[in-house]
């Protein structure tokens, strides 16, 4: 069955006050990548995230394991502190780059759509070094009363 549509008519020269159009699709480059990204880390969060849920959650006797001798034991091992460690990781990354889009949609003025992406840049270094810090650096025998 074969229908004709009618192609929508070029605008040359949007105005710029029309919030309809918002902000140009990537082609290519810095932005094309960045698409890709968002997409793939979505898929690998949801295995890290599920696994997570799944292992704390309902493996046992469910969320009511869950402690600080659970979390001294489960950490002893390297392969819990990466999973945790890049669940964290790929979250914040995913979530900055998340914002940032938010923030080039919808954020007119140059000057605040940098400064809030800035502020998001920093706010989100911040908690990615004070997460690794924690992963890396947790040791349950420096606890007063701990394992």
């Amino acid at each position: 069955m074969a229908t004709t549509t009618t192609p929508r008519p070029v605008q040359n020269n949007p105005d710029p006050r029309d919030r309809r159009l918002g902000r140009e699709r990537p082609i290519g480059g810095g932005e094309l990548w960045l698409w890709l990204f968002m997409r793939i880390s979505g898929l690998i969060l949801m295995v890290l995230a599920l696994g997570h849920l799944v292992v704390m959650h309902l493996m046992g006797t469910g969320a009511e394991r869950i402690n600080f001798g659970f979390v001294a034991v489960r950490w002893a091992s390297p392969f819990w502190r990466t999973w945790d460690w890049m669940l964290l990781m790929l979250a914040l990354v995913h979530g900055i780059n998340g914002l940032r889009n938010i923030t080039l949609d919808y954020v007119q003025r140059p000057g605040l759509r940098l400064t809030i992406n800035m502020l998001s840049y920093v706010i989100g270094f911040t908690l990615m070094v004070l997460g690794t810090i924690i992963v890396v650096t947790f040791d349950p025998s420096k606890w007063p009363g701990a394992v």
